[in-house]
């Protein structure tokens, strides 16, 4: 029995390059609410968070950066040669991790709350648990992924694919396991079929909103959906985006889309996601036909309703640079023109980073004040 009462907690985990991730946004999809137990651990280490001076005491500062972050490329070198060093920051992060876990179940609206963790058999996490979800691939899978993703060559793959403990062992203690082969329409299916044993709700989350503003309305997209949102980013980008029913499908993995509907027919979209209490939109399509303020603003505040759902505490929205020369216009959504390096917050830069288009262009929003791993 779950210790969070009214909650059904699954506990999803895997070996590398397995589709945990994807998994996990699928069920965030379905209607779950989903925490990164991993991204939990980098923000437990950050500069100011809990975790971060106990492990320089512990490790010494020549695990530190420049910047004086935690290096966790050079912390990694050390306890991933060492177990006893694993052990000692297992010994730090874990309890950190749990008990920021414990408060974002206790805040969630969502009956069904997915705890995604790749060490989740080897900590407490697991007899928390109502349902253990383990995913699976093949090697071959692994390999090809981990070459495609991460740009390892294929001997680094197998490495990492090599050092961690047989799939088989968490195959065993499943009860349910995904099989990823590579194809994400058979994914969406062993997830949606497994989801019917755990909730009533068995299509994708149907978000529709009217609003004020004319006959405008912002739906979640699904994956049926994923003909139409091809055509349109193709359209709206002017072909310099040719996207594909397959690349929407695989995009579903990483992101969620919101249509904009005038009349039933499609006329804007955001692409977004919510990873490591960051929400992030890098995909904002607009008809000329429609009012772009009344447009912008139903995308918005859809996109912020839902990652306040997710309880994130920033967003992020990199808009085309057709969208992005109307300064007053962000202002009055309560944004501001920013660079990720005058973010502050370490995760929020590496968001920012990682997600900078080669226009340049970010606009910035503090969503909640009260983080939970204060005072990062």
């Amino acid at each position: 029995m779950s210790k969070w009462p009214g909650k059904y907690i699954i506990g999803l985990t895997g070996n590398i390059a397995t589709g945990k991730s994807v998994v996990r946004r699928m069920l965030e999809h379905l209607g779950a609410y989903t925490i990164d137990a991993d991204a939990l651990g980098h923000r437990a280490l950050a500069k100011g968070a809990p975790g971060y001076q106990p492990a320089v005491n512990l490790f010494g500062k020549w695990i530190l950066g420049r910047d004086n972050e935690i290096d966790r490329a050079k912390l990694a070198s050390l306890v991933f040669r060492d177990p006893q060093a694993l052990e000692q920051l297992e010994d730090i992060v874990h309890p950190l991790v749990g008990q920021a876990a414990d408060i974002f179940v206790r805040r969630a609206s969502q009956r069904v709350v997915v705890i995604e963790a790749i060490k989740l058999l080897e900590s407490d996490l697991k007899t928390s648990c109502n349902a253990i979800w383990v995913t699976y691939a093949p090697e071959a899978v692994q390999v090809e992924r981990l070459i495609r993703k991460r740009g390892l060559t294929r001997d680094q793959a197998l490495e990492r694919v090599h050092a961690q403990l047989p799939q088989s062992e968490k195959v065993a203690a499943a009860g349910v396991v995904i099989r990823n082969t590579g194809s994400y329409d058979d994914l969406w299916k062993q997830v949606t079929e497994a989801w019917k044993q755990v909730s009533p709700v068995t299509d994708t989350m149907p978000t529709i909103r009217k609003e004020p503003t004319g006959d405008l309305m912002v739906q979640r997209g699904r994956p049926r959906d994923s003909q139409a949102i091809a055509e349109l980013i193709t359209r709206l980008s002017k072909g310099q985006k040719q996207m594909t029913v397959e690349n929407v499908m695989e995009a579903f993995g990483d992101k969620a889309y919101l249509m904009l509907l005038v009349n039933g027919q499609m006329v804007g979209l955001a692409g977004w996601q919510v990873e490591n209490l960051v929400a992030r939109t890098t995909d904002l399509f607009l008809d000329s036909s429609v009012d772009v303020a009344a447009a912008l603003e139903a995308l918005v505040n859809e996109v912020e309703r839902a990652s306040h759902e997710l309880q994130s505490e920033a967003s992020l929205i990199f808009p085309p640079s057709e969208l992005a020369v109307n300064d007053a216009l962000w202002k009055k959504l309560g944004y501001e023109k920013r660079t990720p390096q005058t973010l502050g917050i370490q995760a929020w830069q590496d968001a920012a980073t990682e997600s900078m288009p080669a226009s340049g262009i970010l606009y910035f929003k503090l969503l909640r004040q009260d983080r939970v791993l204060r005072p990062i």
